[in-house]
């Protein structure tokens, strides 16, 4: 598995972690706990670390992008995973420069295939290429 596609998984599980209990209070502690448990790459470590930090940080920005975007859909009706798969991916997006959009986008698609549902990768692709189309990304 590439470095950056585990990162993303990692990131992942401590958004669902802290979306779940609906706290954000000490999360930085848990994310480096969590990291410290689950991988010893540094360059890992580095990327979850900038993925999970960065999407709490911006998380007002990003829902009121994904809820622009999600037509129809709220986002505390859309199903966990796929939200915090789909916040993630628009961090990206938005604040990592290094990474092109159509990137973010197919690593999102392939981990809500993975960790959610079939329907998911279209659920998450057509939010997001909107996203993409409508910040000219």
């Amino acid at each position: 598995m590439r470095k950056r596609t585990r990162a993303r998984e990692l990131a992942l599980q401590m958004l669902y972690q802290a979306d779940a209990r609906r706290d954000d209070e000490d999360i930085d502690a848990s994310i480096e706990a969590h990291l410290r448990s689950e991988t010893k790459d540094a360059e890992v470590t580095a990327f979850a670390q900038k993925l999970a930090s960065g999407t709490i940080e911006h998380r007002a920005r990003i829902d009121a992008t994904i809820v622009a975007a999600a037509q129809n859909w709220q986002l505390r009706r859309m199903a966990l995973v796929d939200r915090n798969i789909i916040r993630m991916a628009v961090y990206e997006m938005l604040y990592v420069d290094d990474v092109p959009a159509k990137v973010s986008i197919n690593e999102a698609i392939e981990m809500g295939k993975r960790y959610s549902t079939q329907q998911s990768g279209a659920f998450i692709n057509g939010i997001l290429d909107r996203i993409r189309r409508e910040h000219d990304l």
